[in-house]
């Protein structure tokens, strides 16, 4: 690793501001040497916490002294904030979604190749451990071959804090919790997307979405729905997972889970008729005990190189980013192919840049 301490500054004080700012302080090559925010309260919160506060952004750029800037505000000042920080000679972090709209990201990109900085999105649940084992679950077809995936949040307390209620600063749960459970999805299923169909929930009565679905189709025959939901008083599962040699199910954040997989080449007493309601029922009878088998979930290895330390060997060219941008803008391209469908109740084909 790099002898070189980087100096970084955070640009929006608020609940993932500080948040980076308390996981920096085990940082032992980014050095958070202060903040801006434009709000006052946020800006004594940065002095309590013992961080020097800039009085503009101004300010900011030109202190030769800082190597990267972290972007912590809301969306809808992403680009400018990003772009300006590249100009004068900073790196950029900057926090999902990185722009509302993907034609502003690839501006971003345009500047960030121009003037030789590094600019990287903060996609951090791709280290979720919960993902990390489906992740493997699925490369190593532990349960055969993957066909269908069911990824979602959920959660009964609404829309969180004031500005995520809102449209103009890129509010709402597909923006918000929606591009990391899709950011998880493409960067585990390795094919094109053919077809992209949602509908997005209005229910608590915002602008924006208290939460959503989509059904994405890929090339490779795979399935996969996506929910967020912010009025639901009783969760379903974190992941569950189909394949041709069985099922996997996680929970919830504490990976409490399991694997099914069918014993093949077994003889097993096929399933009896069960009293199901009114009638009778082979096809939805458990299987017998000798059918199938039970087991944990696999183990994860999470010696994956931390998204700090990531951003740092990228500065120094020592490594590739884990979280590329054009991966980044597939995904934005996605979210916004999500909003064309549920507005239109059509199924989008044809948009996949991969």
């Amino acid at each position: 690793m790099t002898n070189k301490l980087y100096n970084l500054v955070i640009v929006g004080y608020g609940g993932m501001g500080s948040y980076h700012a308390k996981l920096l302080k085990e940082n032992q090559t980014i050095n958070v040497i202060g903040t801006f925010d434009i709000l006052e309260e946020r800006r004594i919160a940065a002095l309590v916490d013992g961080y020097k506060v800039y009085e503009s952004y101004e300010a900011v750029l030109a202190d030769k002294n800082v190597d990267l800037v972290l972007i912590a505000t809301p969306n809808d000042v992403h680009k400018e904030i990003a772009i300006a920080a590249l100009n004068a000679n900073k790196h950029v972090i900057c926090e999902k979604p990185v722009t509302i709209y993907s034609e502003d990201l690839k501006e971003i990109m345009k500047v960030a190749e121009a003037t030789q900085r590094k600019f990287v999105v903060h996609q951090n649940r791709r280290w979720d451990k919960d993902f990390l084992t489906i992740k493997k679950i699925y490369d190593e077809t532990i349960i055969g071959n993957v066909f269908h995936i069911e990824s979602r949040v959920q959660g009964a307390n609404g829309i969180p804090g004031d500005w995520r209620h809102l449209k103009a600063p890129g509010g709402g749960m597909l923006l918000d919790w929606g591009v990391h459970l899709l950011d998880q999805l493409l960067f585990m299923v390795d094919s094109k997307i053919t077809n992209v169909y949602a509908n997005l929930s209005y229910v608590l009565g915002d602008e924006v979405d208290d939460g959503f679905q989509t059904i994405i189709t890929f090339e490779n025959g795979s399935t996969a729905l996506i929910e967020v939901g912010t009025t639901n008083f009783i969760q379903l599962p974190r992941w569950y997972v189909k394949g041709t040699a069985g099922t996997a199910v996680i929970e919830d954040w504490n990976i409490t889970g399991k694997i099914v997989t069918q014993n093949f080449g077994v003889d097993f007493e096929a399933p009896k008729p069960i009293q199901a309601g009114q009638g009778l029922t082979k096809t939805m009878a458990p299987p017998s005990e000798a059918a199938v088998s039970t087991s944990d979930l696999p183990e994860v290895d999470q010696t994956m190189e931390s998204f700090y330390d990531n951003v740092i060997s990228v500065i120094e060219e020592k490594a590739e980013p884990i979280v590329k941008n054009t991966e980044v803008l597939r995904v934005l391209r996605l979210i916004e192919t999500i909003f064309k469908a549920a507005e239109t109740n059509e199924v989008f084909k044809d948009f996949d840049t991969y």
